[in-house]
């Protein structure tokens, strides 16, 4: 199976315009059409009558597009009937508390796939644990739909059901993530997400050491509210230049020790092993996959005009 690449996932408001209309230019490798937080109450069921359309908008790029619903029994049947369209990669999740919310989920998107025609299982969710209860609960929910396909979570809305603010250090979330990357690493799920807060767009230097310590965790991308947010998690999420050239260097070298029957190289006076090996065809795939994906979105961005 080919490596899934989402080092970032734009979230923007549904119901405004302007941000939709622009959504395509600004690289994302997901844009995020929110129903639920940025979005009044009062305006919800105007939100939802945008949401075909701002699929179709949102997605020229070649971004993949997701809607984030409202995880509550009044709006989320609404909201699914008003996302699930062509064009539709997947559902982001919020505030998930326990595989039966998943269990429901996967019900009613079947329901909607096979009503449009859509292949079924072909909506993925991107579900994001959001309180304790969620995190006590993480592994059930990892593991409650084949259709999870990424797992993170929400530092805004974590921090307040802990009762602190955010911290430069993100130290707050260090246990939440750890765990939920953890689960994500051997159940084969994307793992998403910062150590720190999203909400200061303008403190661009914070935000990417947050998202540099969630990398070190192990996550593989996170969400933005803001689109110069957008370059700093693709540079994070990214392998260096200089360690994708050295790991070319290590594979081949090792291929070619194995040849004259050793599993141990010396290159540049590093010892190049089987565990070096592997981590250097990890770089080369995420590389190699993360070409393909700013290949694809610059071939949208071309027929565009």
């Amino acid at each position: 199976m080919a490596l899934r690449i989402r080092r970032s996932t734009l979230i923007f408001p549904v119901n405004v315009r302007r941000f939709i209309e622009k959504a395509y230019t600004r690289d994302a490798d997901a844009i995020s059409l929110d129903l639920e937080d940025s979005v009044p109450p009062a305006q919800k069921d105007e939100a939802r009558k945008l949401v075909k359309e701002s699929i179709g908008v949102a997605g020229r790029g070649g971004a993949e597009i997701l809607v984030r619903i409202n995880n509550e029994p009044g709006l989320i049947i609404e909201d699914i009937d008003a996302a699930v369209h062509p064009g539709l990669f997947g559902i982001h999740f919020p505030k998930v508390e326990s595989a039966e919310q998943l269990h429901r989920l996967d019900a009613l998107l079947e329901v909607k796939e096979k009503e449009r025609n859509l292949a079924p299982g072909s909506i993925t969710v991107s579900a994001h644990i959001e309180t304790p209860l969620g995190l006590l609960n993480a592994e059930a929910i990892a593991t409650a739909s084949t259709r999870i396909e990424s797992l993170g979570v929400g530092p805004e809305d974590y921090c307040y059901e802990l009762g602190v603010e955010p911290s430069e250090t993100g130290i707050e979330l260090l246990y939440a993530v750890s765990r939920v990357v953890t689960l994500c690493k051997a159940h084969k799920i994307r793992a998403h997400g910062l150590l720190g807060s999203v909400a200061g767009f303008r403190q661009l230097d914070q935000f990417e050491q947050a998202a540099l310590r969630g990398r070190q965790l192990g996550t593989e991308g996170a969400g933005c509210i803001h689109p110069d947010q957008v370059k700093i998690l693709h540079k994070v999420f990214s392998p260096d230049p200089g360690a994708v050239q050295y790991a070319y260097r290590a594979v081949a070298a090792f291929e070619e020790g194995v040849q004259k029957k050793t599993a141990s190289v010396n290159l540049d006076g590093k010892m190049v092993d089987i565990p070096v090996y592997y981590r250097a065809k990890r770089i080369i795939e995420r590389a190699e996959a993360i070409e393909a994906v700013q290949r694809r979105k610059a071939e949208a961005l071309a027929k565009c005009g």
